[in-house]
Protein backbone atom coordinates (compact mmCIF):
# COMPACT_ATOMS: atom_id res chain seq x y z
CA UNK A 1 0.00 0.00 0.00
CA UNK A 2 0.94 3.34 -0.78
CA UNK A 3 1.66 5.84 2.02
CA UNK A 4 -0.91 8.66 0.33
CA UNK A 5 -3.50 5.65 -0.09
CA UNK A 6 -2.76 4.51 4.00
CA UNK A 7 -2.93 8.18 4.91
CA UNK A 8 -6.40 9.04 3.20
CA UNK A 9 -7.81 5.14 4.62
CA UNK A 10 -6.92 6.42 8.24
CA UNK A 11 -8.36 10.19 7.57
CA UNK A 12 -11.61 8.38 6.18
CA UNK A 13 -12.01 6.23 9.60
CA UNK A 14 -10.72 3.34 7.88
CA UNK A 15 -8.33 0.19 8.99
CA UNK A 16 -5.20 0.64 5.72
CA UNK A 17 -2.33 -2.06 6.53
CA UNK A 18 -0.79 0.01 9.18
CA UNK A 19 -1.14 3.59 11.31
CA UNK A 20 0.76 6.28 9.17
CA UNK A 21 3.70 7.62 10.70
CA UNK A 22 4.48 11.28 10.49
CA UNK A 23 7.88 12.93 10.72
CA UNK A 24 8.21 16.14 9.26
CA UNK A 25 4.73 16.52 7.27
CA UNK A 26 4.20 19.44 9.50
CA UNK A 27 5.76 22.22 11.84
CA UNK A 28 4.27 20.23 14.73
CA UNK A 29 5.36 16.68 13.83
CA UNK A 30 9.04 17.50 13.57
CA UNK A 31 12.23 17.26 15.11
CA UNK A 32 14.81 19.81 16.37
CA UNK A 33 18.48 20.19 15.06
CA UNK A 34 20.33 18.83 17.88
CA UNK A 35 17.87 15.69 18.28
CA UNK A 36 17.99 14.99 14.29
CA UNK A 37 21.87 15.38 14.48
CA UNK A 38 21.99 13.31 17.33
CA UNK A 39 19.68 10.57 15.68
CA UNK A 40 21.75 10.99 12.04
CA UNK A 41 24.59 10.31 13.96
CA UNK A 42 22.86 6.91 15.82
CA UNK A 43 21.85 6.03 12.45
CA UNK A 44 25.90 6.45 10.85
CA UNK A 45 24.97 9.60 8.68
CA UNK A 46 27.63 11.32 10.58
CA UNK A 47 28.80 13.40 7.38
CA UNK A 48 25.16 14.52 6.82
CA UNK A 49 25.00 18.07 7.21
CA UNK A 50 21.44 19.46 9.31
CA UNK A 51 19.87 22.28 8.17
CA UNK A 52 16.94 24.31 9.63
CA UNK A 53 13.63 24.15 8.20
CA UNK A 54 11.53 26.25 10.47
CA UNK A 55 13.81 28.91 12.12
CA UNK A 56 11.50 29.76 15.11
CA UNK A 57 11.48 26.78 16.36
CA UNK A 58 14.73 25.21 15.15
CA UNK A 59 13.32 22.34 13.29
CA UNK A 60 15.54 20.13 10.79
CA UNK A 61 14.70 19.71 7.74
CA UNK A 62 14.54 16.09 7.46
CA UNK A 63 16.44 14.37 4.45
CA UNK A 64 14.45 12.43 1.91
CA UNK A 65 16.30 9.48 2.70
CA UNK A 66 15.56 9.37 6.21
CA UNK A 67 12.05 9.56 5.53
CA UNK A 68 12.44 6.84 3.31
CA UNK A 69 14.23 4.99 6.06
CA UNK A 70 11.74 5.47 8.75
CA UNK A 71 8.84 4.94 6.34
CA UNK A 72 7.38 8.40 7.13
CA UNK A 73 3.81 8.68 4.80
CA UNK A 74 3.82 12.48 4.88
CA UNK A 75 5.51 15.02 3.27
CA UNK A 76 5.58 18.90 3.66
CA UNK A 77 4.48 21.62 0.88
CA UNK A 78 5.69 24.86 1.79
CA UNK A 79 4.75 28.56 0.18
CA UNK A 80 7.71 31.15 -0.22
CA UNK A 81 8.32 34.50 1.38
CA UNK A 82 7.41 37.38 -0.94
CA UNK A 83 9.59 39.03 -3.17
CA UNK A 84 11.22 41.55 -1.89
CA UNK A 85 11.49 40.23 2.07
CA UNK A 86 14.24 38.49 3.00
CA UNK A 87 15.05 36.69 6.46
CA UNK A 88 18.13 38.67 7.95
CA UNK A 89 19.52 38.19 11.33
CA UNK A 90 21.60 40.50 13.40
CA UNK A 91 23.84 39.27 16.22
CA UNK A 92 25.47 40.76 19.24
CA UNK A 93 27.62 39.29 22.55
CA UNK A 94 24.44 38.11 23.71
CA UNK A 95 21.65 37.44 21.01
CA UNK A 96 21.18 36.14 17.45
CA UNK A 97 17.89 38.37 16.64
CA UNK A 98 15.35 38.65 13.53
CA UNK A 99 12.04 40.19 12.43
CA UNK A 100 9.36 38.21 10.27
CA UNK A 101 7.54 39.29 7.55
CA UNK A 102 5.02 40.85 9.74
CA UNK A 103 7.49 42.98 11.73
CA UNK A 104 7.32 40.64 14.77
CA UNK A 105 10.22 40.94 16.55
CA UNK A 106 12.54 37.56 17.99
CA UNK A 107 15.60 36.48 19.56
CA UNK A 108 17.69 33.24 20.56
CA UNK A 109 20.88 33.54 22.92
CA UNK A 110 23.87 32.82 21.30
CA UNK A 111 25.28 29.99 23.37
CA UNK A 112 23.09 27.57 23.74
CA UNK A 113 20.22 28.84 22.70
CA UNK A 114 17.27 26.45 21.93
CA UNK A 115 14.82 28.43 20.13
CA UNK A 116 13.23 31.93 19.32
CA UNK A 117 11.64 33.17 21.64
CA UNK A 118 9.06 36.81 21.37
CA UNK A 119 10.99 40.35 21.71
CA UNK A 120 9.11 43.15 20.06
CA UNK A 121 5.42 43.30 19.56
CA UNK A 122 4.34 45.72 16.60
CA UNK A 123 1.23 46.53 18.04
CA UNK A 124 2.13 47.34 21.22
CA UNK A 125 1.90 51.12 21.49
CA UNK A 126 -1.46 50.54 19.66
CA UNK A 127 -4.36 52.64 21.24
CA UNK A 128 -6.36 52.78 18.57
CA UNK A 129 -8.56 50.07 16.07
CA UNK A 130 -7.15 52.58 13.17
CA UNK A 131 -3.75 52.02 13.44
CA UNK A 132 -4.08 48.13 13.82
CA UNK A 133 -6.41 48.70 10.47
CA UNK A 134 -3.55 50.91 8.89
CA UNK A 135 -0.83 48.60 9.71
CA UNK A 136 1.25 47.51 6.21
CA UNK A 137 1.74 44.39 5.86
CA UNK A 138 2.85 41.97 2.74
CA UNK A 139 0.20 40.78 0.81
CA UNK A 140 -0.59 37.24 2.27
CA UNK A 141 -1.60 36.27 -1.33
CA UNK A 142 1.43 37.64 -3.38
CA UNK A 143 1.55 35.47 -6.36
CA UNK A 144 5.14 35.00 -5.56
CA UNK A 145 4.71 32.82 -2.70
CA UNK A 146 3.37 30.25 -4.85
CA UNK A 147 6.23 30.17 -7.79
CA UNK A 148 7.42 26.92 -8.43
CA UNK A 149 5.25 25.56 -5.35
CA UNK A 150 3.18 23.53 -7.59
CA UNK A 151 6.01 21.72 -9.07
CA UNK A 152 7.41 21.03 -6.43
CA UNK A 153 3.81 19.24 -5.22
CA UNK A 154 3.85 17.49 -8.22
CA UNK A 155 7.51 16.09 -7.71
CA UNK A 156 6.99 15.36 -4.13
CA UNK A 157 3.73 13.35 -5.21
CA UNK A 158 4.98 11.35 -8.26
CA UNK A 159 8.41 10.96 -6.40
CA UNK A 160 7.89 9.91 -2.68
CA UNK A 161 3.80 8.76 -3.09
CA UNK A 162 3.53 10.10 0.32
CA UNK A 163 0.59 12.47 1.42
CA UNK A 164 1.04 15.78 1.06
CA UNK A 165 0.61 18.51 3.58
CA UNK A 166 0.40 22.52 2.79
CA UNK A 167 1.91 24.63 5.74
CA UNK A 168 0.00 27.92 6.61
CA UNK A 169 1.53 31.61 6.22
CA UNK A 170 1.92 32.49 9.18
CA UNK A 171 1.06 31.04 13.10
CA UNK A 172 -2.82 30.99 13.92
CA UNK A 173 -4.84 34.09 13.77
CA UNK A 174 -5.21 33.79 17.80
CA UNK A 175 -1.71 33.23 17.94
CA UNK A 176 -0.44 36.32 15.78
CA UNK A 177 -2.51 38.69 17.84
CA UNK A 178 -0.48 37.57 20.51
CA UNK A 179 2.64 38.18 18.83
CA UNK A 180 1.88 41.39 17.31
CA UNK A 181 0.08 42.96 20.53
CA UNK A 182 1.54 41.03 22.80
CA UNK A 183 0.14 38.32 25.18
CA UNK A 184 -0.64 40.90 28.21
CA UNK A 185 -1.63 43.59 25.98
CA UNK A 186 -4.14 41.30 24.23
CA UNK A 187 -5.58 39.74 27.13
CA UNK A 188 -6.58 43.21 28.35
CA UNK A 189 -8.79 43.80 24.70
CA UNK A 190 -9.92 40.78 24.87
CA UNK A 191 -11.30 41.10 27.92
CA UNK A 192 -11.81 45.67 28.42
CA UNK A 193 -11.57 46.89 24.48
CA UNK A 194 -13.76 44.39 22.48
CA UNK A 195 -13.26 46.73 19.19
CA UNK A 196 -9.29 46.61 19.37
CA UNK A 197 -9.61 43.06 19.76
CA UNK A 198 -11.92 42.52 16.94
CA UNK A 199 -9.90 44.65 14.78
CA UNK A 200 -6.74 42.66 15.37
CA UNK A 201 -8.44 39.40 15.09
CA UNK A 202 -10.09 40.55 11.50
CA UNK A 203 -6.50 41.62 10.35
CA UNK A 204 -4.90 38.24 11.18
CA UNK A 205 -7.84 36.53 9.99
CA UNK A 206 -8.01 38.11 6.71
CA UNK A 207 -4.28 36.94 6.36
CA UNK A 208 -5.04 33.41 6.71
CA UNK A 209 -8.17 33.18 4.19
CA UNK A 210 -6.72 35.96 1.81
CA UNK A 211 -3.18 33.01 1.42
CA UNK A 212 -5.76 30.10 1.27
CA UNK A 213 -7.49 31.40 -1.21
CA UNK A 214 -4.90 32.00 -3.57
CA UNK A 215 -3.00 29.13 -2.24
CA UNK A 216 -5.64 26.50 -3.08
CA UNK A 217 -6.79 27.97 -5.86
CA UNK A 218 -3.22 26.65 -7.40
CA UNK A 219 -2.80 23.47 -5.35
CA UNK A 220 -5.96 22.17 -3.42
CA UNK A 221 -6.09 19.77 -6.55
CA UNK A 222 -2.77 18.31 -5.07
CA UNK A 223 -2.63 18.49 -1.27
CA UNK A 224 -4.21 15.84 0.54
CA UNK A 225 -4.03 17.77 3.87
CA UNK A 226 -4.00 21.76 4.97
CA UNK A 227 -2.02 22.54 8.20
CA UNK A 228 -3.86 25.23 10.64
CA UNK A 229 -3.10 25.80 14.22
CA UNK A 230 -3.96 27.91 17.13
CA UNK A 231 -2.87 27.42 21.18
CA UNK A 232 -6.03 27.94 22.87
CA UNK A 233 -4.76 25.95 26.46
CA UNK A 234 -1.89 25.32 28.84
CA UNK A 235 -1.60 22.18 30.21
CA UNK A 236 -3.72 22.66 32.96
CA UNK A 237 -7.08 24.21 31.30
CA UNK A 238 -7.97 27.35 28.75
CA UNK A 239 -6.18 30.23 28.39
CA UNK A 240 -8.98 31.84 27.09
CA UNK A 241 -12.45 30.84 28.60
CA UNK A 242 -14.54 28.39 26.27
CA UNK A 243 -16.59 31.62 26.05
CA UNK A 244 -14.34 33.89 25.00
CA UNK A 245 -13.20 31.52 22.42
CA UNK A 246 -16.90 31.01 21.07
CA UNK A 247 -17.26 34.89 21.19
CA UNK A 248 -14.29 35.75 19.30
CA UNK A 249 -12.28 32.77 17.89
CA UNK A 250 -14.94 30.04 16.31
CA UNK A 251 -17.24 32.05 14.57
CA UNK A 252 -13.65 33.18 12.46
CA UNK A 253 -12.58 29.29 12.33
CA UNK A 254 -16.09 28.38 10.60
CA UNK A 255 -14.94 31.08 8.17
CA UNK A 256 -11.06 30.47 8.00
CA UNK A 257 -12.73 26.39 7.74
CA UNK A 258 -15.52 27.38 5.07
CA UNK A 259 -12.68 29.37 2.73
CA UNK A 260 -10.24 26.43 2.96
CA UNK A 261 -13.25 23.85 1.97
CA UNK A 262 -14.29 25.77 -0.55
CA UNK A 263 -11.24 25.81 -2.41
CA UNK A 264 -10.12 21.73 -1.37
CA UNK A 265 -11.32 18.73 -0.51
CA UNK A 266 -7.86 17.92 1.51
CA UNK A 267 -8.28 17.57 5.24
CA UNK A 268 -7.74 19.85 7.48
CA UNK A 269 -4.87 18.94 10.53
CA UNK A 270 -5.36 21.42 13.46
CA UNK A 271 -2.50 22.20 15.81
CA UNK A 272 -3.70 22.75 19.44
CA UNK A 273 -1.96 22.56 22.28
CA UNK A 274 -2.59 21.60 25.92
CA UNK A 275 -6.10 20.93 27.95
CA UNK A 276 -8.30 21.55 24.94
CA UNK A 277 -11.02 18.62 25.97
CA UNK A 278 -13.66 21.30 26.75
CA UNK A 279 -13.99 23.09 22.88
CA UNK A 280 -12.65 19.71 20.80
CA UNK A 281 -17.09 19.37 19.88
CA UNK A 282 -16.39 23.29 18.59
CA UNK A 283 -13.60 22.78 17.09
CA UNK A 284 -15.22 19.80 15.15
CA UNK A 285 -18.72 21.61 14.33
CA UNK A 286 -15.95 24.74 13.30
CA UNK A 287 -14.81 22.49 10.63
CA UNK A 288 -11.03 20.63 11.35
CA UNK A 289 -10.70 16.79 10.12
CA UNK A 290 -7.99 15.98 12.33
CA UNK A 291 -6.53 17.17 15.76
CA UNK A 292 -2.66 17.55 16.86
CA UNK A 293 -0.43 17.41 19.11
CA UNK A 294 -3.13 15.38 21.05
CA UNK A 295 -0.90 16.16 24.63
CA UNK A 296 -1.37 13.73 26.58
CA UNK A 297 0.47 14.77 29.87
CA UNK A 298 -2.54 17.85 29.66
CA UNK A 299 -5.58 17.47 31.83
CA UNK A 300 -8.68 15.72 30.44
CA UNK A 301 -6.32 14.44 27.12
CA UNK A 302 -6.73 10.76 28.13
CA UNK A 303 -6.31 9.10 24.54
CA UNK A 304 -8.92 6.01 25.37
CA UNK A 305 -11.42 8.61 26.91
CA UNK A 306 -10.90 11.06 23.73
CA UNK A 307 -11.05 7.99 21.26
CA UNK A 308 -14.02 6.96 22.86
CA UNK A 309 -16.11 10.29 22.48
CA UNK A 310 -14.75 11.86 19.79
CA UNK A 311 -12.87 8.81 17.37
CA UNK A 312 -15.76 8.65 14.95
CA UNK A 313 -15.61 11.93 13.41
CA UNK A 314 -11.84 13.38 14.41
CA UNK A 315 -8.43 11.86 13.15
CA UNK A 316 -5.69 12.19 15.95
CA UNK A 317 -2.60 13.16 14.60
CA UNK A 318 -0.11 12.89 17.23
CA UNK A 319 -0.32 11.34 20.90
CA UNK A 320 1.90 8.53 20.21
CA UNK A 321 4.06 8.94 22.73
CA UNK A 322 4.64 11.84 26.09
CA UNK A 323 7.40 13.57 24.93
CA UNK A 324 7.69 15.90 28.13
CA UNK A 325 8.83 12.81 30.27
CA UNK A 326 8.89 9.40 28.12
CA UNK A 327 10.41 10.02 25.36
CA UNK A 328 13.23 12.13 26.61
CA UNK A 329 13.85 10.62 30.42
CA UNK A 330 12.42 7.08 30.00
CA UNK A 331 13.92 3.80 29.12
CA UNK A 332 13.93 2.85 25.77
CA UNK A 333 11.66 -0.19 27.16
CA UNK A 334 9.46 2.58 28.47
CA UNK A 335 9.26 4.03 25.74
CA UNK A 336 8.07 1.07 23.74
CA UNK A 337 5.22 0.21 26.81
CA UNK A 338 3.61 3.99 25.62
CA UNK A 339 3.93 3.60 22.63
CA UNK A 340 1.34 0.36 22.78
CA UNK A 341 -0.93 1.66 25.54
CA UNK A 342 -1.13 5.01 22.76
CA UNK A 343 -2.13 2.08 19.62
CA UNK A 344 -3.69 0.50 21.16
CA UNK A 345 -6.06 3.54 22.55
CA UNK A 346 -5.87 5.08 19.22
CA UNK A 347 -5.67 3.05 16.28
CA UNK A 348 -9.02 0.95 16.34
CA UNK A 349 -11.09 1.94 13.49
CA UNK A 350 -8.57 4.39 11.54
CA UNK A 351 -8.36 7.80 12.27
CA UNK A 352 -5.20 7.73 13.74
CA UNK A 353 -1.90 9.13 12.26
CA UNK A 354 1.28 8.51 14.83
CA UNK A 355 3.54 10.93 15.72
CA UNK A 356 5.19 11.66 19.47
CA UNK A 357 3.43 14.89 20.74
CA UNK A 358 4.70 17.78 19.34
CA UNK A 359 7.88 18.07 17.94
CA UNK A 360 10.69 15.78 18.83
CA UNK A 361 12.83 18.06 21.37
CA UNK A 362 16.88 18.38 21.63
CA UNK A 363 17.05 15.97 24.87
CA UNK A 364 15.23 12.94 23.07
CA UNK A 365 18.19 10.26 23.24
CA UNK A 366 18.30 8.90 19.46
CA UNK A 367 18.10 5.50 20.86
CA UNK A 368 14.52 6.22 22.03
CA UNK A 369 13.01 8.36 19.42
CA UNK A 370 14.42 4.28 17.25
CA UNK A 371 12.46 2.72 20.23
CA UNK A 372 9.81 4.49 19.48
CA UNK A 373 9.50 3.84 16.16
CA UNK A 374 10.66 -0.12 16.30
CA UNK A 375 7.49 -0.07 18.88
CA UNK A 376 5.41 1.62 16.00
CA UNK A 377 6.43 -1.02 13.14
CA UNK A 378 5.67 -3.85 15.57
CA UNK A 379 2.30 -2.67 17.66
CA UNK A 380 1.13 -0.35 14.62
CA UNK A 381 0.30 -3.07 11.86
CA UNK A 382 -3.66 -3.84 11.18
CA UNK A 383 -3.32 -7.07 9.00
Amino acid sequence: MQSRERALMALRHQEPDRVPFDLWGTVTTGIHRIAYRNLLDYLGKTHYEVTVGEVHQQLAAVHEDILQLLKVDFRPVFSKPPRGWQLEFQEDSQYIRFKDQWGIGYRMPRDGGLYFDLETHPFAGFTTPDEVINYKIPDPADPSRLEGVEEEARRLAETTGAALCLAGVSAGFLEMAYWLRGYENFFVDLACDPKMANAILDKTVQIKIKYWEAALSKLGHLVDVVVEADDFASQFGMIISPDTYRRYIKPRQKELFGTIKKYSNAYICFHSCGAVYEIIPDLIEAGIDALNPVQVSAKNMDTNRLKKEFGDVLTFWGGGVDTQQVLNHGTPQQVKDEVKRRIDDLAPGGGFVFTPVHNVQPDVPPENYMAMWEAWEEYGKYR
